[in-house]
């Protein structure tokens, strides 16, 4: 079975966006002398490299016959076909053509996705939107995930993980 994991990471730019954010809040606490300068640059710093490395900390994992995608576990029995998308598509389905009760994975700095089928009946999810760099190799990996029949008493919809 072909495994898969990738991370949604930042791109670099946002880092260099919260290195002028801790500056700026240098900058504004500059009147009130050098102690708080530097606690503002400090934490301000801080405090905005934190907010980047949480959105930039979703994953996306293929494993135990199930495709973890964020916060959401979708076994592999409710997973109906896999299709990648190229940068054109993507914004398609995550614009005009995004369905309201879809579960995505968005990430606006990602191009690319993958569309996956949810065939469980239960579940008026119609689809997953996995924004992804690799598409191709997360198609692969879901295509290499068994398929089990019936219930097993798995938990259902794409709902967070407890």
């Amino acid at each position: 079975m072909q495994s898969y994991e990738e991370r949604l990471t930042a791109p670099r730019s946002w880092w260099v966006i919260a290195a002028l954010i801790g500056v700026a809040c240098a900058l504004m606490l500059l009147p009130l002398g050098t102690l708080p300068m530097l606690g503002g640059l400090i934490g301000g710093t801080a405090l905005s490299a934190v907010a980047v490395s949480a959105y930039g900390s979703a994953r996306i994992r293929v494993v135990g016959g199930a495709l973890i995608a964020g916060e959401a576990k979708i076994p592999a029995s409710a997973l109906g076909e896999a299709r990648a998308l190229d940068a054109d598509e993507a914004l398609a389905w995550r614009t005009h053509k995004a369905d309201a009760r879809a579960f995505m994975l968005l990430r606006s700095y990602v191009r690319t996705a993958v569309r996956v089928e949810i065939t469980d009946p239960e579940d008026p999810t119609p689809y997953a939107y996995l924004s992804t760099r690799e598409p191709e190799r997360l198609v692969a990996a879901l295509a290499a995930v068994p398929r089990l029949t019936g219930d097993s008493g798995a938990w259902r919809g794409c709902r967070p993980t407890e």
